[in-house]
C-alpha cells in the first residue's frame, strides 16, 4: 500500500469511531469511503458495532458492502440516517466539496440531505484553498440533454469532457445519466455556482456540496487531523 492509501486508510478507519451500536448509516462511494466500509464490516463482526444498518450510494457501494455481510436497507424507511461516511475529490478552505469522481454524486447527496451527521474523510492531498484547483467538477446531465448542458457550461467558462467508461462508450450513472466533467477554474463563491447548474432543467445533479460536511476526517502525514465546520 503506498503512501496516499494509508492516508486514505487511517482517515477512513477514524471516522468509523464516530458510529455507534445500532445506528444507520450512509456508505458513500470511493476509494476512501470503502476503507470506512471495511473497518465498519471489521466492527460489526466483532460485536462492536451490533445492530448497525447501511444505505449505500451507488450499486458500486451495495455490492462491496453486501460482499462484506453488512445489512443493508433503502433510504425510504421514514428515519433520518444517523451518520453517513463518505469520501471528496476536492475540499475548500471552507470545507465545499466536490465530489462524484466515483460517479455517484446525486445518490451521495441525497444521503448528506438525510443524515444527522456527515463525516466527510479524505487524504491531504485533496485539500486547497478553492474549489476547482485542482479537480473538475462533475455534471449528471440528462442524456437528450448533453450537448446543450456542455454549451451552458461551456458558456460559464472552462471546458467540459463527456465523461467515458473503460469500454470507450459513456459513462453511465446508475440513474443512466451521463456525467460531463466540467474543468472551470478556481470557484469564487461556490453557493452561487451551486445555484446557477441546479437551475437547468437538463442538470440532473452537480458536484458541488456546500455546508454539507459536519465533520472533515483526513490523513496527513503527521496523523489524523479531525474538522468541525465552522469552529
Amino acid at each position: 500500500m503506498d503512501k496516499t492509501e494509508e492516508l486514505k486508510k487511517a482517515a477512513g478507519v477514524k471516522a468509523v469511531d464516530f458510529v455507534r451500536a445500532g445506528m444507520l448509516v450512509g456508505l458513500g462511494t470511493g476509494s476512501t469511503a470503502e476503507f470506512a466500509i471495511k473497518e465498519l464490516s471489521r466492527r460489526a463482526r466483532d460485536g462492536r458495532l451490533s445492530g448497525i444498518s447501511c444505505v449505500p450510494s451507488s450499486e458500486r457501494t451495495r455490492s462491496f458492502a453486501e460482499s462484506l455481510g453488512l445489512d443493508l436497507v433503502e433510504l425510504d424507511m421514514g428515519k433520518m440516517i444517523d451518520v453517513t461516511i463518505d469520501g471528496a475529490d476536492e475540499i475548500d478552505s471552507d470545507f465545499n466539496l466536490i465530489k462524484g469522481g466515483g460517479g455517484a454524486l446525486l445518490r451521495e447527496k441525497v444521503l448528506a440531505q438525510n443524515s444527522r451527521r456527515n463525516i466527510v474523510v479524505a487524504d491531504e492531498s485533496k485539500l486547497s484553498q478553492r474549489l476547482g484547483t485542482h479537480f473538475p467538477v462533475p455534471v449528471e446531465v440528462l442524456q437528450f440533454a448533453l450537448e446543450a448542458e456542455k454549451n451552458y457550461l461551456e458558456t460559464l467558462g472552462g471546458e467540459t469532457e463527456l465523461r467515458l467508461a473503460q469500454d470507450g462508450s459513456p459513462f453511465l450513472t446508475d440513474q443512466r445519466n451521463f456525467i460531463v466533467d466540467w474543468s472551470c477554474g478556481e470557484i469564487e463563491d461556490p453557493s452561487c455556482f451551486a445555484n446557477r447548474l441546479s437551475e437547468r432543467a437538463g442538470i440532473i445533479e452537480h458536484g458541488i456540496f456546500v455546508g454539507t460536511a459536519t465533520d472533515v476526517v483526513i490523513g496527513f502525514s503527521r496523523g489524523v487531523k479531525h474538522f468541525i465546520p465552522g469552529e
